[in-house]
């Protein structure tokens, strides 16, 4: 995945979602108007939101093409990750305005619900819509390998779940003529909205702050140490992801009778053998250390560290 077809992808993405979200939101949000229901009035607020979230990432995508700079020798990649929390925050602002309009309704400030048949229509609409929105989502997201439009698309399966919350408490309070269960309904709703934001924002929080989960990369790049004669103790390893791809220090050990041009080749043939393993390397660190150089490391993780993760 070059970075072209990376930023080709979330512009798409992008641009789906506004299309899809605009139609839905106007929809939710008249259809919850006249009918007074809160929980459809608050699912078109969310959908509204993702049409900022889209407007937001197209913004944060040309910020992405701009080239290395002085000021940014890393490129403009970690936008995309400081753009993937802030559309956490902005997830749970909606969340919890919908769950204090629930509550208003439940302590009896708001009383004009009249359910209707328009209102229960648009939102089997709308849970077709997400579907359709989820998926294109999630597709491009993996295509892209883009943590924007994945956290977008898992806000687009959440919203699945809304129009089917929805769509339950339209009809419970039709056949009952119970207001209260839309209300419930709506603070669930809110509740739920909230979680998603957490949610992605720990996730976006981990990339910021130069975290990896998945010991699989690690162990992935103390193969490729192995595989190459003359490279040993692999040591004070470090990856972190950049808008996707992999940025990755090592040091490793070599006969420290060795030339600098010999040495400088066996951690050429290292950086090979890491990138057969890894997809969207970013660029790759390789100190080289005489064999039983004996420094201690205060950062990084070694083999042994790596390997206990797997015992």
């Amino acid at each position: 995945m070059t970075a072209e077809n990376k930023i080709k992808h979330i512009r798409l993405a992008a641009i789906i979602a506004i299309s899809g979200n605009a139609l839905l939101a106007t929809l939710k949000l008249v259809a919850g108007f006249f009918s007074g229901s809160a929980a459809l009035i608050g699912a078109g607020i969310d959908s509204s939101t993702d049409i900022l979230i889209s407007i937001i990432t197209l913004v944060i995508v040309k910020v992405m093409s701009k080239p290395a700079d002085a000021e940014h020798p890393w490129g403009h990649g970690r936008a995309e990750t400081v753009a993937t929390a802030l559309l956490a925050f902005i997830i749970f602002f909606a969340g919890a305005q919908l769950m204090v309009t629930a509550v208003n309704n439940l302590r009896g400030e708001v009383t004009d619900f009249a359910p209707s048949t328009f209102a229960i229509v648009v939102s089997a609409i709308s849970i077709a819509g997400k579907l359709a929105l989820a998926f294109t989502q999630h597709q491009l997201g993996k295509r892209a390998d883009s943590a924007m439009v994945k956290a977008n698309a898992k806000n687009m399966a959440s919203d699945v779940l809304i129009s089917l919350g929805v769509m339950a408490g339209l009809i419970i309070s039709t056949l009952t003529g119970a207001a209260y269960a839309d209300s419930i309904i709506a603070l669930l709703i809110g509740a739920w909205i909230i979680k998603t934001a957490i949610g992605i924002f720990l996730e976006a929080n981990l990339e910021l702050m130069d975290g990896n989960t998945d010991m699989e990369k690690y162990h992935f790049v103390m193969e490729a140490v192995n595989a190459v004669e003359g490279a040993t103790n692999p040591h004070r390893l470090r990856m972190r992801r950049i808008a996707g791809f992999w940025d990755i220090d090592l040091d490793i050990e070599v006969d420290p009778t060795l030339t600098v041009a010999d040495a400088h080749h066996i951690a050429g043939q290292v950086e090979e053998e890491i990138k057969k393993r890894l997809e969207n390397v970013f660029d790759i660190v390789i100190h080289v250390e005489p064999c039983g150089d004996g420094t201690v490391e205060a950062y990084g993780l070694s083999a042994g560290e790596i390997k206990r993760t797997r015992s």
